[in-house]
Parts: structure tokens; C-alpha cells; sequence
């Protein structure tokens, strides 16, 4: 395993393929690198000569936890952009789905430099589903350290794989001052309210109408409750160099991921059929 110093923490990352246009591909949630689809994305970018950086974001997978920044996905966009930068693999293209959409779009806002090429699907937006994110990523550790310290939030089961990857992750979480702790979490979860002229959460529309690098959008499902069809619509026409196309996928696949059968594949599971999308897109917008 790979790991790197960036800004204080330990990350760690793979490259996959030797040489080629530098890209990044970053999973939502709380999932790493080694969750089904993404290494399997990687290795069919690399197989069509480009190199392909996986990693996981601090709290996820072997990477350190960290309640430093604004938002836990600007905490991870700049760690992104200092691991770019520390890999020599800067600029490249920063792509990315749900979660990784939102740490992808906010690397490229705050760290220019670094961004070739933003491609991202699965954007989270709507009321429902950005409060309902605020409430999924933070309000489990609200709770536990309200109620029972910081001990019961390294207890939790969203924090478990972080512990087990990485045993000094349960030191830095009991190290966390409690009061600190839980007004770090209530600020998580505040980013998440809706906000007039701010479509995803710490990018206000302003900016991205600035950010001037070639962009892929992938349309979402009508059927998606928590990446609404009109939020992707709605970036594509903010993004200046934006274009706008269809997923490889049925309307469906976000809820079809989540049935008892598919859960087993793992949520990303069919995201190397998005390759020849991401592969067509940039010989064309970055020739």
C-alpha cells in the first residue's frame, strides 16, 4: 500500500498504468478505493494508455480521519489537489461520482491548477437529498458523541474500516475534543442546507460559472431521488465549458443499485462502463 504526507495526513493511493494522461477518480460516500468498479474503472482507462490515480480520502478506507476545514469535502479537495501535486500527476483529469462529483467540482474550483479536465455524474442535489446527505455523513457521530463521547463514536459502524485499514484512526478520534467534535459536525451538516445561487453545497453558482475547464456531465436517472435529473441539467448549463451527455446506464441505476442482489456487486460495481464515455469525451474536449 501506498501512502503519502498531504497537509498532515497519511493518504493512501494507487496508480494504475505507467504513463498517459493523469487522471483521478474519486467514489462518493464513505467508500475507498478498493470498493467494487473503482479499480476496475481504472484499469480500463489505463488499458486505452492513460494513468489513473485511486485514493482514499481522509475518512475513508487506509487514509487518516481528519474533522479539519470548512466541509468534510473541501477537506478532501485539497488533499486531492496536494496529492496531485506531491504525485507529479497534476494537471489531470478529476472525475468522480456522487460524493466524488462534489470533492471533484470543489478540487477544480479551489485548485485550478490541477484540473485538466472535470468529469463528473451522480450529482447530489434537490432539498431531499441534500439534507438528507447532511444527516447520513454526520448525524450518526452527532449523536453518539452527544450522547456517550467520542468513545461510542469510534464504535460506530461508518467508522470501522478507517479503525481496522488504519489502527491509529481510533487514537485520533478518541483525541477529539467533544464540544469541538460536535460543532465540527453540526458546520457538516450545515453546508448541506439548501441555499439560493449555490446548486452544490460550498460552490456557490458564481464560481462555477468561472470555472472555465473542459467538462463532462452525465445526465441523472428522472427516477434518482438524492442526484436529481435537473441538478446535473442545472450544473451543465452553470459549467462555461460544459457539455452534457447520457450515462451508460438505464434511467433506473441508482435505485437499482441499491436492490438486495445488486447491494452484493458493491454501489460502483458497472462504473467501468462509463470508460468509453469518459475516454470519447476527453479525445474530443482535451486534444
Amino acid at each position: 500500500m501506498a501512502t503519502a504526507t498531504v497537509n498532515g495526513l497519511s493518504i493512501s493511493y494507487e496508480i494504475i498504468g505507467a504513463r498517459g494522461r493523469p487522471w483521478v477518480i474519486t467514489p462518493g460516500g464513505r467508500y475507498g478505493k478498493d470498493a467494487a468498479g473503482i479499480r476496475e474503472l481504472a484499469v480500463a482507462l489505463a488499458g486505452e494508455g492513460e494513468q489513473v490515480l485511486i485514493w482514499d480520502r481522509p475518512n475513508t478506507g487506509a487514509s487518516d480521519v481528519s474533522f479539519d476545514g470548512v466541509s468534510e469535502s473541501e477537506l478532501q479537495a485539497d488533499a486531492l489537489a496536494g496529492l496531485l501535486e506531491h504525485l507529479g500527476m497534476a494537471p489531470a483529469v478529476i472525475a468522480g461520482g456522487s460524493g466524488g462529483s462534489r470533492v471533484s467540482l470543489l478540487t477544480a474550483a479551489r485548485h485550478p491548477r490541477v484540473a485538466a479536465g472535470l468529469a463528473v455524474w451522480w450529482v447530489s442535489g434537490g432539498v431531499y437529498g441534500m439534507m438528507s446527505i447532511g444527516v447520513h455523513y454526520a448525524s450518526g457521530s452527532f449523536q453518539a458523541a452527544w450522547k456517550d463521547g467520542m468513545a461510542a463514536v469510534a464504535e460506530l459502524p461508518e467508522w470501522r474500516e478507517s479503525i481496522e485499514r488504519n489502527p491509529g484512526n481510533r487514537g485520533r478520534i478518541l483525541a477529539q475534543d467533544r464540544g469541538g467534535f460536535l460543532a465540527t459536525m453540526e458546520r457538516w451538516m450545515a453546508v448541506y442546507c439548501p441555499r439560493e445561487g449555490e446548486l452544490v453545497p460550498g460552490l456557490p453558482d458564481a464560481v462555477a460559472r468561472e470555472l472555465a475547464v473542459p467538462a463532462l456531465v452525465l445526465r441523472s436517472g428522472a427516477s434518482d431521488i438524492h442526484h436529481r435529473r435537473e441538478t446535473s441539467e442545472t450544473l451543465a448549463a452553470l459549467l462555461p465549458n460544459a457539455v452534457l451527455r447520457e450515462p451508460p446506464w438505464p434511467d433506473t441505476e441508482w435505485a437499482d443499485r441499491h436492490t438486495p442482489e445488486a447491494a452484493k456487486e458493491g454501489l460502483f460495481a458497472r462504473w467501468p462502463l462509463l470508460a468509453p464515455v469518459l475516454l470519447k469525451w476527453s479525445r474530443e474536449a482535451l486534444a
